[in-house]
This record gives C-alpha cells, sequence and structure tokens, in this order.
C-alpha cells in the first residue's frame, strides 16, 4: 500500500516552487542517470559528477528523468562512510519558475535550440519514408 494521498499531494506541492534562498551546503545539479536502488549520479555547475540518494518521502511519488534538475544537499550524508556524495532535498519540477531565482547556476542557463537541418544545407534531402513525386510514371 501507497503513502496516504495527502502526502503525496503534499510532497508535490512543495517542489512546485521553488524557495527564496538555498541553505548552506544545497546546490542545484543536473541528474545524469538513475543507477539504481534510489541512487542518482548528478552534475554540479562545477562539472563535478557525484553519486546522491533519493529520499523515502520522493521514492514513487515524484518521478525523474535525465536532464531534470535536482537540489542537492552536500551536508547531509557526511557522516556516513559510503560512496554518496549527497542526498536530493527538492526537485525541480517548474523549471521556468526556478531559472528566474537568483541562485540558479548560470552553467546550467537555456541553450538556444538549433536545428540539424538548418546546418545541413549542403547535404541533399533524404526520401526515405517519402512518397515518389508525381512527375515519375511507370509506363
Amino acid at each position: 500500500m501507497g503513502p496516504p494521498r495527502r502526502k503525496v499531494l503534499a510532497t508535490a506541492e512543495e517542489t512546485l516552487t521553488p524557495p527564496d534562498e538555498l541553505l548552506q551546503g544545497q546546490t542545484i545539479a543536473k541528474v545524469i542517470k538513475a543507477t539504481g536502488k534510489n541512487i542518482y549520479q548528478v552534475e554540479f555547475p562545477s562539472k563535478e559528477s557525484v553519486l546522491v540518494e533519493l529520499p523515502a518521502r520522493f521514492r514513487s511519488t515524484i518521478w525523474m528523468k535525465r536532464g531534470s534538475f535536482v537540489v542537492v544537499d552536500t551536508n547531509a550524508l557526511e557522516d556516513r562512510d559510503n560512496k554518496l556524495q549527497g542526498e536530493i532535498v527538492n526537485i525541480v519540477r517548474d523549471e521556468k519558475a526556478w531559472r528566474k531565482a537568483p541562485f540558479w547556476p548560470k552553467e546550467f542557463a537555456k541553450q538556444p535550440v538549433t536545428r540539424a537541418e538548418d546546418s545541413d544545407d549542403d547535404e541533399e534531402e533524404s526520401n526515405m519514408g517519402k512518397m515518389p513525386s508525381s512527375d515519375e510514371s511507370d509506363a
């Protein structure tokens, strides 16, 4: 049996809006991959890649995918002697609102979208999956 609905909704509501400021030892990180057993590999703005743990309150409540952002507390697991370097304390769900916060790292600035079609002007257009032109006749 899962957690009560009110607990799930409270957790979801908490992650929707950014806090006014981050506490000491908390930083925003980008999720690189899920390694299993609620352990995630994240990348800090300094390009350092570390393993962090997802606490029980977020498990089976909010899903994260590669490229999403989280707030990691690096002081949370100092007393434990293992490979984990921190704990996820918040998950960025409304990225647009979070990007407006003063503590958002410049390294995670939104990249302009470039279309691959525009950069490959010299290449011929592929006919794969297209209907033949009406100019061609079967005689």
